[in-house]
């Protein structure tokens, strides 16, 4: 039997770099492990592809190594404007499975603002959030609840402010559509190195681990500067 050994940095081998096309943008697949929220990931390129319908697949599955999670990131930094996610329905999410739409800069400082659906293990509450980080100032934070349905995440960034809304459906519609909306307006990043990441994960709550496997579908993503 063979010992594999794995490194939170650089692999020894490089891995074969894995793109798909979505909506019209390059995106890279991840396949080194991550620490998302300190919970450490296996990422399996296979959890991610894209279907004739032209929408984008994110799984978390198992095998002989554990779960294994998704995620995607955009190849270019797109700066300040509109982001737009149409969502299938994720209100069925396990408690210990994360959904995370996040701006994020790897090269530092993060610049990193995120739309997340989860409950982060725990089996009642609100499962979703908007966040400006860094997440443990309180402001920077805003809960509430993503209903069952397809949904449109949107944020809309630009010098000072970033707004957050999330609509029913798969268009967006008038006011009564609106499932929650938040502005904030201090701590915003500006632009730099930063990539829109999709990633679909695993996180490690002992009281209330994940048990079977996960599938978000993302049917479209539209950037406006």
């Amino acid at each position: 039997m063979r010992a594999v050994a794995t490194a939170e940095g650089p692999m020894l081998a490089q891995p074969v770099h894995r793109t798909l096309h979505f909506s019209g943008y390059e995106w890279e697949i991840r396949q080194t492990v991550g620490n998302p929220r300190g919970s450490r990931n296996l990422y399996n390129p296979a959890n991610a592809w894209v279907d004739k319908r032209g929408f984008l697949h994110l799984r978390i599955a198992k095998n002989a190594a554990g779960w294994t999670s998704a995620e995607v990131d955009l190849s270019r930094s797109l700066g300040y404007g509109s982001y737009r996610f149409i969502v299938h329905d994720v209100s069925q999410l396990e408690p210990a499975a994360v959904l995370n739409i996040s701006s994020w800069d790897d090269s530092g400082p993060y610049r990193e603002m995120d739309i997340e659906t989860s409950r982060w293990g725990e089996p009642t509450g609100k499962n979703a959030q908007y966040v400006v980080q860094p997440y443990y100032i309180p402001a920077n934070i805003v809960r509430f609840t993503a209903p069952k349905g397809a949904l449109v995440y949107s944020f809309v960034w630009g010098p000072g402010r970033v707004s957050f809304s999330t609509i029913r459906g798969s268009t967006t519609g008038s006011n009564s559509d609106m499932v929650a909306a938040h502005a904030f307006t201090s701590g915003i990043p500006s632009p730099g190195s930063e990539l829109v990441r999709l990633n679909l994960y695993v996180f490690d709550n002992k009281r209330s681990p994940l048990h079977h496997e996960v599938e978000v579908i993302i049917e479209k993503f539209e950037y406006l500067p």
